[in-house]
């Protein structure tokens, strides 16, 4: 059961434009899906768009039920995607993965990707425990078991306050709308690895890359095959954390998914096994190309920064790719579903946590 309420509140709406406290709630292991290859999957290029499904939970929502799109940290409409590699709802993957090109399919019920409603989440307070200021839909933090949980305030009346600690989107369904206009084979794009300290960030920001079609985090340059994300922080293993990028050349060259990693690093280029706080071989930043092409495009982009007046030459390697083990599952996406948004072109400044 819920513990008392803390004395910080955050004054955000529970419908934020952007949906940052949507789909923060978004995180829960329902939310995770499977990554499938980024090597063998196909990659679909398909118009979308979502509705609330009011016969479920949806509808709880009333008037504001049409809102909850909007919350979604992921685009909506025309987009390409590698099938089964996330960013998107599992339902849009799984509907997809069983059409054919060309074909349409209408109000398909789909999980809004936040599970089922748990009515042990909610509880009533007196409202003499409220912070001033405090309405309803404003997102509070709870201290439950000695853990913080975000709750949503659902109801303020003059004697008690209605606490939900369940996402805002569990329980409730989409209806999709999807044509699906091509199905390509991996041969129809080109990959690409890119170290750059801790793998959320950067993660985040090839999502955000127009062009890019998929995106997996793991290891890679290391010295045993499957590693651990345990193995790897202890900085023994020789691997670095590292993205995985699928894209398309014809939307966004090499050159420029080189220059996003710069952007990224600022003057940490210049540090060795280096980025920010996070130090050590396990956080060296580096471009991994997969053929002598790509290579060249990543030494001009880095040879272009030239020393810097006080930190010395760049430091970021330039090594071909070799084995890419994908992290864990809760890796994928992290920062995604912990609210922060990957639709294409977003500005919002990335924070390296959920």
């Amino acid at each position: 059961m819920v513990a008392a309420l803390l004395a910080a509140v955050s004054c955000t709406s529970a419908f934020r434009s952007g949906g940052t406290l949507f789909a923060r709630r978004l995180a829960s292991p329902r939310a995770a899906i499977a990554i499938a290859s980024l090597v063998t999957s196909d990659v679909a290029t398909v118009t979308y768009s979502l509705r609330p499904d009011l016969s479920s939970r949806a509808s709880s929502y009333g008037e504001n039920a049409e809102r909850l799109i909007e919350s979604l940290p992921f685009d909506v409409g025309d987009v390409s995607f590698v099938v089964g590699g996330g960013t998107y709802l599992e339902g849009l993957h799984a509907t997809v993965g069983q059409m054919a090109v060309g074909e349409t399919r209408t109000d398909v019920s789909i999980d809004a990707g936040a599970g089922e409603y748990n009515d042990g989440g909610v509880a009533v307070l007196p409202s003499e425990q409220a912070p001033q200021g405090l309405k309803a839909g404003m997102a509070v933090m709870l201290s439950v078991g000695g853990q913080q949980v975000q709750a949503t305030v659902t109801e303020l009346t003059e004697e008690s306050m209605t606490l939900d600690t369940n996402p805002p989107l569990a329980g409730c369904r989409l209806l999709l709308d999807v044509t699906l206009h091509a199905l390509e084979p991996p041969s129809a794009f080109e990959r690409a690895t890119f170290a750059g300290g801790c793998f959320w960030g950067l993660e985040l920001a090839y999502q955000r890359e127009p062009g890019v079609v998929g995106t997996a985090v793991g290891y890679t340059q290391g010295d045993t095959d499957s590693p651990t994300y345990e193995e790897v922080c202890s900085g023994a293993t020789g691997h670095t954390e590292a993205v995985r990028v699928v894209f398309d050349p014809k939307r966004v060259s090499y050159e420029r998914l080189c220059e996003l990693l710069v952007e990224r690093l600022a003057d940490n280029v210049y540090l060795l096994n280096q980025v920010g706080n996070d130090r050590g071989t396990q956080y060296r930043h580096g471009m991994y190309p997969e053929s002598e092409a790509q290579a060249a495009v990543a030494r001009r982009v880095l040879d272009a920064l030239g020393e810097h007046k006080t930190l010395g030459p760049v430091q970021t390697e330039v090594v071909a790719a070799t084995g890419f083990w994908p992290a864990e599952d809760y890796h994928m996406q992290y920062l995604q579903k912990g609210g922060q948004n990957a639709k294409k072109k977003a500005e919002e400044t990335i924070r390296c946590y959920g």
